[in-house]
């Protein structure tokens, strides 16, 4: 791994807090991530599961989290397995973790080789009556992979089919939603190497540049500052290709009088950061495309004071459309007959604003969070507006990351990125 080891009071904490939770005698279950095939030897790069991971830090292959809090063997209420290590490894595939290296890395004192896991589960399993297995139940999720987890529970409920089942998902969704000091510490981190990306990329712009010529700047300095690199598939869109909302073809030449779309971002140990930001490629905005940035930028602001504890989700959207509509009015964009006669359930500003505001972001860029439950504090949510024309020829969105905080205004972990209009001109022309 690139980034500097995590203090594993965290996943000690993670694992008391989800223990907590748990039905008395029972087991859970966590398996690390596939290494997924491409064709002949080649694979894709390895991400691990965020579950295993929030729960140990163990970031490889071939490894399995058990949790049994009231086990009647002390040894046996915490248990790691991983895949056994020796020089061979070392030299062909790189250094695996050793036992002392895993303890060190999660705070988890029994740890087995993968091999003595089948022996071991057998021993815990005579004392449980329930398995709590990992399954997705994230609302964004759509998988059609078997996953390794996948397959390991058809084989733990045909080898064990007197024990009862239940689901770690709902526990999981409510802990990994509020961050600890130490994720929120990550996750600036992964925004401070984010910074340094964009600023890079306000020096860089020109008309003749071309799109994939900018990602390989954000690439450059991503990794250089220990990210993995982009924490999802980066959006660099000029001109038209704005107005496609999850374009990533990145192969166009940006053109003097254009603006470029940015949704681009770093990660860092896992943890993700989520930024967008629009400039003109010549360094000025025209009269027209400051107005629809201003108008922008006015309701990413007055989104972020709306979150605060005890705001739902659904009814903050709402509150966000009632905004959207007064700018599109005075932008012109809408006239007062659109709204009259709109679709409830397609507002008349969603012809010009068609995606949500705010989504979790952590482990992963849309993170866990049941969306129905209240908001509270050490949540972490994107806020994104957009306002997208395609017969004018541009779209802009901007975008910050904030935490809920107790009271006050949320505090924005991305404070420091250039976003006001005027400062984005005078640092592209400085």
């Amino acid at each position: 791994m690139k980034y500097d080891p995590i203090n594993s009071e965290l996943f000690i904490k993670n694992r008391k807090n989800f223990m907590a939770q748990m039905k008395p005698k029972s087991i859970a279950v966590f398996n690390s991530n596939d290494i997924y095939p491409i064709s002949a030897d080649s694979t894709m790069p390895f991400e691990q599961h965020r579950d295993i991971f929030y729960l140990s830090g163990v970031d490889q292959e071939e490894s399995i989290l058990l949790l049994f809090p009231d086990c009647p063997n002390k040894d046996l209420r915490e248990v790691l397995f991983v895949r056994e290590t020796n020089e061979h490894i070392a030299v062909w595939e790189g250094e695996k973790l050793t036992k002392e290296a895993a303890t060190e890395t999660s705070g988890i004192q029994s740890i087995f080789w993968l091999q003595d896991l089948e022996k071991t589960l057998f021993e815990m399993s005579t004392y449980a009556d329930n398995f709590y297995i990992n399954t997705n139940e994230h609302y964004r999720a759509s998988v059609e992979t078997e996953t390794r987890e996948d397959r390991f529970t058809k084989w733990l409920l045909a080898k064990y089919p007197a024990h009862s089942v239940a689901k770690s998902n709902p526990i999981l969704q409510d802990l990994r939603a509020v961050k600890d000091t130490i994720e929120l510490d990550l996750m600036q981190h992964a925004c401070n190497i984010t910074e340094k990306g964009f600023r890079r990329v306000l020096g860089f712009v020109k008309p003749g540049v071309w799109e994939y010529e900018i990602e390989a700047e954000l690439l450059h300095e991503f990794v250089r500052n220990r990210s993995k690199g982009f924490a999802y598939t980066p959006i660099i869109a000029s001109g038209n290709n704005a107005n496609v909302l999850h374009y990533i073809e990145n192969n166009q030449q940006c053109k003097s009088g254009d603006l470029i779309l940015f949704d681009i971002a770093a990660e860092y140990a896992n943890y993700k950061s989520d930024l967008s930001r629009t400039i003109p490629v010549f360094g000025k905005f025209s009269k027209r495309q400051k107005e629809v940035y201003n108008a922008v930028n006015h309701v990413k602001k007055e989104a972020t004071k709306l979150l605060v504890p005890g705001t739902i989700w659904k009814d903050y959207h709402v509150e966000i459309g009632k905004i959207m509509t007064s700018e599109l009015l005075k932008l012109g964009l809408l006239d007062k007959a659109d709204v009259q006669n709109e679709d409830p359930k397609w507002p008349a500003y969603k012809k010009y604003f068609m995606h949500g505001t705010s989504h979790h972001i952590g482990l992963d860029t849309h993170d866990y969070g049941l969306i129905h439950k209240p908001m509270i504090a050490n949540m972490v949510f994107t806020v994104e507006p957009g306002i997208y024309i395609p017969e004018e020829g541009f779209g802009i969105r901007l975008e910050d990351d904030v935490v809920v905080q107790e009271k006050g205004e949320p505090f924005n972990l991305m404070r420091n990125i250039p976003i006001e209009a005027d400062e984005i001109e005078d640092l592209m022309n400085s």
